[in-house]
């Protein structure tokens, strides 16, 4: 990579910023809001105070950062999960019934068992799309994004039947027990997930860059003929492992959210993780390190979109104009420099 398309690399998501915050405020100001006073209010729900940062924003920002890394994982390999909402709510009912059962464990053994539950759910779930293009060459883009709906069911299922809380009068589990709980910083909400998802993407980061299944990914992903034909590499198998690491890294973001968050299971308790995490993925252009600035960049709109209704009266779906508009903004800047490299070679 040369200095100036790392340069690049590295200006491409600053100004798509720049541009979708520049969109959202010439959008307030067309719908009748002080665009000044909306971005302000934004800004200190997700930082103006330690509490808001990382009780807000950072808390946010960690099931982000988990699925996004599954995403890009997935995209390394040249397969596409859009199913990372369902892996997350499989997750977190495989957390959540796990969780129950380990009521009476010391939180140092049954904290693990509980995330790594959520991990092989959130694999076991992708099986299927996996194993459909393995042996029917069905598009995984729409095998896992359909998996979506069925987890939906599930949790609304398990929910009102087996994990139903022990009264049977709200849809929702019981409580987990303190020992099962992800342990907090002293004064916020934070937990430790967050350095679980860091670790991960420093992990990636270090097996993209220095491992030969790195290369071998990347290989596949750019060029899977040219890899299968001359690298003699198995591209549906790298393909399949790819996606099973994909959909468990998103189980974990499940497990991590009822562990650290919720406590319970109950519908809803994605605000659309699974989905937003694609824009925080193609925003670090499929870069791990990456993924940790997009993701806390992301969690500061889901963060300041609350207090920008609360002092400003914007609608907080507001938001998700600047978050379209960013990501449009990197698709757009990546098609031109591709269309610019083309004419070049040409």
């Amino acid at each position: 990579m040369t200095p100036a398309s790392r340069a690049a690399g590295i200006l491409l998501p600053i100004v798509s910023l720049g541009a979708g915050l520049a969109v959202l405020a010439i959008f307030f100001a067309i719908s009748g809001y002080d665009p000044a006073a909306a971005l302000g209010a934004m800004v200190r729900g997700a930082f103006g105070s330690w509490y808001a940062f990382t009780s807000g924003t950072l808390l946010r920002a960690i099931p982000l950062m988990l699925i996004a890394l599954g995403f890009t994982v997935g995209l390394r390999a040249g397969v596409l999960n859009i199913g990372g909402e369902g892996q997350f709510y499989v997750g977190a009912i495989a957390a959540t019934w796990i969780g129950l059962k380990l009521g009476g464990w010391p939180g140092m053994a049954a904290i693990p068992v509980m995330l790594a539950t959520a991990f092989a759910a959130g694999a076991l779930w992708v099986t299927v799309p996996a194993w459909l293009r393995l042996r029917f060459g069905v598009l995984e883009v729409i095998s896992t994004l359909l998996l979506n709906f069925v987890a939906e069911v599930l949790v609304s299922f398990m929910v009102q039947g087996p994990l139903q809380e022990s009264q049977h009068i709200y849809p929702q589990s019981d409580q987990l027990s303190e020992t099962v709980r992800l342990p907090v910083f002293p004064g916020t909400r934070l937990h430790i997930g967050i350095f679980l998802a860091l670790s991960c993407c420093v992990l990636a980061w270090y097996v993209f860059r220095r491992t030969m299944i790195g290369f071998e990914l990347r290989a596949v992903g750019r060029g899977p003929r040219a890899a299968r034909v001359t690298g003699g590499l198995r591209v549906q198998r790298l393909g399949a492992i790819a996606l099973l690491v994909s959909g468990a890294l998103a189980g974990l973001a499940g497990g991590v959210e009822v562990g650290g968050v919720s406590y319970a299971l109950y519908p809803n308790l994605s605000p659309g993780y699974g989905f937003t995490a694609i824009a925080v993925a193609l925003l670090a252009r499929q870069s791990p390190l990456g993924i940790v600035a997009s993701a806390i960049l992301f969690g500061a709109l889901e963060a300041g979109a609350g207090a920008m209704q609360r002092d400003a009266g914007v609608p907080p779906v507001a938001v998700y104009v600047a978050e379209a508009i960013t990501i449009l903004a990197v698709l757009l800047a990546d098609a031109l420099s591709l269309r610019r490299r083309d004419v070049v070679i040409a």
